[in-house]
């Protein structure tokens, strides 16, 4: 008999900012996914949780016992969202890992050998529709999700800050949208795994038209 497909639901190991964008995949790229087509009351409150618990964050720096009792009861919500939606992608993937890696969750595995996890390459950026670039990376054994950064190139060539452009399972085609043409970008991209993430990619320009 083949084994369960199981998703991961350590979320209380995560740390705040890996939740909150753990929690922004899981929304983005389970919303109009065939694969879950009806999915639960759960998706919509997980999407206001994680906004909330990114505000939650970033009035933590300000300091103080409510602000830190706020993020942590944000946190708290996050985590008992995940876990409820984890069960039911893996109640209702069909047993199909792509269908369940499809919903933003990554896939358990009873392979208690731990394998790390390798470093993501970019070997092509090629115009999409406008305002987009499509990246295609280097194929990664144990790789689940991809994480994707990018950054404006500014006056001297000087990038500015890493911003964070989602996670994707596909690692032949992933879509960066919402760029300005004309404007040159620098690109980085990271595997993670059931054992952890990979180094970041070497960075690789490209200007959006």
């Amino acid at each position: 008999m083949s084994p369960r497909v199981r998703a991961v639901i350590g979320f209380k190991r995560f740390n705040d900012p890996q939740l909150v964008t753990t929690g922004r995949g899981v929304v983005k790229e389970m919303k109009d996914n065939p694969n879950f087509p009806n999915p639960p009351e759960e998706l919509k409150a997980l999407e206001s949780a994680v906004e909330e618990l990114s505000a939650a964050l970033a009035a933590q720096v300000q300091g103080g016992t409510a602000a830190t009792a706020h993020k942590k009861n944000k946190r708290d919500a996050v985590i008992d969202l995940l876990v409820k939606l984890a069960h039911y992608v893996q109640d209702n993937c069909g047993q199909n890992p792509a269908a369940l890696l499809s919903s933003g969750f990554q896939l358990a595995t009873n392979n208690r050998a731990k394998s790390p996890v390798g470093k993501a390459a970019i070997l092509s950026i090629d115009p999409g529709k406008s305002t987009e670039l499509v990246m295609k990376l280097n194929p990664i054994d144990n790789a689940r999700i991809f994480k994707v950064e990018f950054a404006a190139v500014g006056p001297n060539n000087t990038p500015g800050d890493w911003k964070d452009a989602g996670l994707f399972t596909n690692s032949r085609s992933i879509t960066v949208g919402n760029l300005v043409p004309g404007t040159t970008y620098v690109f980085r991209a990271q595997a993670v795994g059931t054992t952890g993430s990979g180094d970041w990619s070497d960075p690789v320009a490209r200007m959006a038209t």
